[in-house]
């Protein structure tokens, strides 16, 4: 151990770097994404996931749990053999506290596992006055991790909470972008568009702050498309669309609501798009039939069709999370 002990404490600084800047990375720093490690821990659990099932599948359901786990679980493991390296850096830095002999590799990995998550239990001790001071960081580093990680779970499940009341919240009003307009429509007018749209935008506003905190959230997934974020911003968009393009301007709710209300969906798609999805091919359209067999005034087909072309980018990437979501696209839906 003498001639490679520097080396093994080496390694253990340069392994306990990098877990705890990923750590930090991902559970606080709100605009940064996740850390490398976890980047690459996500999406090698997310996509063979996504490969071996079918779209809306139940095992699909088991994403979230299995990446926030397997997270918590590597961030421990990293921070507990970064230490246990560290302390290989002497021969001595860890002796049998009775017989006053050098630890073994088993034993300094025990030492430091109870060191990290309790106080010890006397059994082994540092020796010198160096390690001691390491033993007192490696114990304040370990009850704030936990600290840290117990927190930043909490945060999360919060936020999933937040993502279905978003998503359920838009399914009230409908389950298709027709639906929601015909049903505002009362024959003069759209009558009560605002209030929902206001209140929409913000949850919408919500869940796209805790998607740029907690880039884990894209992967807590759902078989219950009322439940469904992603599926549901395409139908509040496609909702957008009609009431913006489809509908005579003179019939129209509010403008600034509903331009709040499109540039809160373009916020959300630039952040998920940066951190996910490719564009994709462009989708189905809305059906002007179906507000016209409504009642609903629209605009020629041409018009309309006109209006998606200048569109098309933000409808692709639409079609783009949708599919990466393992979702139909709400128009070719026919469940």
């Amino acid at each position: 151990m003498p001639d490679t002990a520097p080396l093994y404490a080496a390694l253990g600084v340069i392994v306990l770097s990098g877990t705890i800047i990923d750590l930090l990375w991902t559970t606080i720093w709100a605009e940064g994404g996740s850390g490398p490690l976890t980047t690459r821990l996500m999406s090698g659990i997310w996509k063979p996931l996504r490969r071996a099932t079918s779209r809306e599948s139940q095992l699909l359901t088991l994403a979230g749990p299995l990446i926030l786990v397997a997270s918590l679980a590597t961030w421990i493991v990293l921070l507990w053999l970064g230490w246990t390296l560290v302390f290989a850096g002497s021969e001595t830095a860890v002796i049998e506290t009775s017989s006053q002999s050098a630890a073994s590799w088993v034993e300094r990995f025990y030492f430091v596992g109870y060191s990290l998550f309790t106080l010890g239990n006397g059994g082994f001790s540092p020796k010198g006055s160096v390690w001691q001071i390491a033993t007192v960081f490696m114990t304040a580093s370990g009850m704030l991790v936990v600290t840290l990680l117990v927190t930043y779970v909490l945060s999360v499940l919060g936020a999933v909470t937040q993502k279905k009341l978003f998503a359920s919240t838009v399914s009230g009003l409908g389950r298709r972008s027709e639906e929601i307009v015909a049903t505002g429509w009362n024959g003069e007018q759209f009558d009560g568009f605002d209030l929902p749209l206001n209140t929409i935008t913000t949850e919408l506003n919500q869940l796209t702050v805790n998607h740029m905190a907690y880039p884990v959230l894209h992967y807590f997934y759902t078989q219950r498309r009322q439940y469904a974020p992603v599926y549901n911003v395409v139908v509040l968009d496609d909702s957008l669309t009609l009431l913006r393009f489809g509908v005579p301007a003179d019939i129209q709710p509010s403008a600034p609501v509903l331009k709040n209300a499109r540039s809160s969906v373009e916020t959300y798609l630039e952040m998920v798009d940066e951190m996910f999805i490719p564009p994709d091919d462009a989708p189905t359209a809305p059906e002007l039939d179906a507000l016209r067999q409504a009642g609903v005034p629209t605009v020629s087909d041409e018009e309309f069709a006109d209006s998606l072309r200048d569109i098309e980018t933000r409808r692709r990437r639409l079609h783009g999370i949708t599919d990466a979501d393992a979702r139909p696209w709400p128009q070719a839906d026919t469940m």
